[in-house]
């Protein structure tokens, strides 16, 4: 079963915001300072690309919780280059902010860090997941009681309309009286006959 366009871009939306806010959400704790909006709107465009590419079809949570890890680490590295001071934590006293640049101070990172990232991610997959097979379970409902709506979440066209219908005169032409030669009367009882003596 294919989407149409229109639920793909529906789609690959709520999954590109949803990975930029969550991304952005982690970033801003850990460095203490929200990334620019230019850096959020060019996470944004590139997941809804990655989004579109991938939402042709119902994805399972395997698929989901796969492009989410990935696309959270894209946009992790994403942010760090596009943070003004080079990827300092803004506020040296935060808790998040220490262990960044703890991590950046080491190569491999913290193993809080990664299983930070690692919760979140998996949560937010369960959580589009859900919403993927509720989407797909009211679509099919929909198209099983108004089949017209096939064709909108499908990558089949619209049947071709009908023909144009054949005119009905405007208003019928004058009755013409005519007069009955004969008249059969079957209803009722017999009429009666005169008999003579």
């Amino acid at each position: 079963m294919s989407a149409s366009p229109a639920v793909r871009a529906l789609r690959a939306a709520v999954f590109a915001a949803v990975c930029v806010l969550l991304a952005a959400a982690g970033h801003g704790l850990a460095m203490g300072d929200m990334p620019p909006l230019w850096a959020d709107a060019a996470g944004f465009l590139a997941v809804l690309a990655l989004g579109w590419a991938l939402g042709k079809q119902e994805r399972s949570l395997p698929g989901i919780g796969a492009a989410m890890l990935l696309t959270q680490a894209a946009l992790h590295l994403g942010f760090d280059a596009a943070h003004p001071d080079g990827g300092r934590p803004a506020m040296p006293g935060h808790a998040m902010a220490a262990m960044h640049a703890q991590a950046s101070a080491h190569p491999p990172t913290t193993l809080h860090a990664t299983a930070a990232h690692l919760l979140a991610a998996l949560a937010a997959s369960w959580w589009l997941r859900r919403g993927e097979a509720a989407l797909w379970s009211l679509l099919r409902r929909a198209a099983t009681l108004v089949p017209g709506l096939t064709a909108w979440w499908r990558d089949t066209p619209l049947p071709a309309p009908a023909g144009p219908a054949p005119r009905v005169p405007a208003a019928p032409g004058p009755l013409r009286l005519t007069l009955l030669r004969h008249a059969v009367s079957r209803r009722g009882p017999p009429a009666p006959i005169p008999y003579s003596l």
